[in-house]
């Protein structure tokens, strides 16, 4: 399947419909993708394997070479995801089984663009059975608890799948499972598509017009910022903490009163993570990218003494006479402060010098004064290179 992807997107439906500008926003900047997201695409790819095959869409012969040559290429691939895969495939086919010669579609691409411009995303499985529609989701990964009701990514995946088949099937209801073995959630709904339609309507199709023309309400909730690719440089979002954080004016009274701590102990957790992720991206574009942010720098951030090897720091310190209480704790070797200590200072240094390594600190952002030097940006370090170059020639 092309990696191809709607503006307006099933996945990130839960952004634009509620705060529809963002889409235009997020529309250029690119999604460099997480390991989580990899590991998913390989559960994906072994899951439609697995259910071909149960379905009876390909020979054994053919389940083998897939899988085989799967498991040569995957990277994530272990037998954890072995058998959660298996029980995602065992709650497809027992809904399968459930109906009389259902129709079963596997990755299907799915339009919704009779609501949505451009509308389109792709669904793991789609059962159509007369009377009834169910869209079955693959959920892999564990960080966040994923439920079926009224999940909007699910109902336009729904309302694509209605749109394909309605004409064969003549529906009544849509059901929709999230299937997300690795938390044991099999999280279901059930929808009239009467409902379905209405919603789609009067909900889907105002908001999804003013997304794909970058107009409408700045809504900035958990849900819009928590996986969007510009939370840390949305303005509307910087202008709602920092007028929390201005709120408060000390002209009435110095002391904060107890309602005004507890009102701004609601808001600690996002601003916290409001300032974490402006603090990431900024680390990110000027490490990576040569941005420069006036009045900061990229330095080297701190790093602790390491012995390198543990196992030949003991002998040693064994050989120069030393009893084990002094350099164990209790089968592991004590800790550099602790040995240093046993030892003394300058004999440490004699006795072990060889074995003490100080890594190079991870980049961190620093104020201008900060008497640590500057690390070269990526712009630096091309024009670095490129003038021994033309001295080389």
């Amino acid at each position: 399947m092309p990696d191809v992807h709607a503006l307006l997107g099933a996945s990130s439906a839960h952004r634009w419909l509620v705060c529809p500008p963002i889409a235009r926003l997020e529309e250029f900047v690119e999604d460099e993708g997480s390991d989580f997201a990899r590991e998913g695409t390989e559960a994906h790819e072994l899951a439609e394997h697995k259910l071909n095959f149960a379905l009876g869409k390909i020979s054994k012969a053919a389940y083998t070479r897939r899988v085989n040559k799967f498991k040569k290429e995957a990277q994530f691939y272990d037998q954890a995801m072995e058998d959660h895969v298996d029980n995602h495939v065992a709650t497809v086919m027992e809904m399968v089984n459930s109906y009389d010669d259902p129709e079963v579609f596997l990755e299907q691409r799915v339009h919704y663009d009779r609501w949505v411009p451009e509308g389109f995303g792709t669904s793991d499985v789609v059962i159509a059975s007369d009377n009834r529609l169910d869209i079955v989701d693959l959920k892999f990964g564990k960080g966040v608890l994923v439920d079926a009701y009224q999940n909007p990514q699910l109902m336009l995946y729904a309302l694509g799948a209605y749109n394909e088949f309605d004409m064969i099937f003549d529906f009544d209801t849509i059901g929709m499972t999230v299937s997300q073995p690795r938390l044991d959630n099999y999280s279901h709904f059930d929808i009239d598509v009467h409902e379905l339609l209405y919603w789609a309507e009067n909900y889907v199709a105002p908001r999804a017009a003013q997304a794909w023309e970058g107009i409408g309400d700045w809504t900035i909730t958990d849900d819009v910022v928590k996986f969007s690719k510009v939370r840390a440089q949305l303005r509307p979002r910087a202008e709602k903490n920092l007028s929390l954080i201005e709120k408060y004016d000390y002209k009435d009274a110095p002391l904060l009163e107890p309602d005004e701590i507890a009102e701004i102990l609601t808001y600690t957790k996002e601003i916290a993570k409001w300032v974490k992720e402006v603090e990431e991206f900024a680390l990110e574009q000027a490490r990576d990218h040569g941005v420069a942010y006036p009045g900061w720098k990229l330095v080297e951030g701190r790093s602790n003494r390491i012995i390198t090897d543990h196992e030949k720091a003991a002998e040693i310190l064994l050989l120069s006479g030393y009893e084990e209480t002094d350099i164990f704790k209790p089968k592991n070797l004590r800790s550099m402060t602790e040995l240093e200590k046993a030892v003394g200072k300058k004999q440490f240094s004699e006795i072990l010098g060889d074995l003490i390594e100080k890594p190079v600190g991870k980049p961190t952002m620093a104020p201008e004064s900060d008497k640590r030097p500057a690390i070269n940006s990526v712009d630096a370090a091309l024009d670095d290179f490129a003038e021994e170059f033309e001295e080389v020639k």
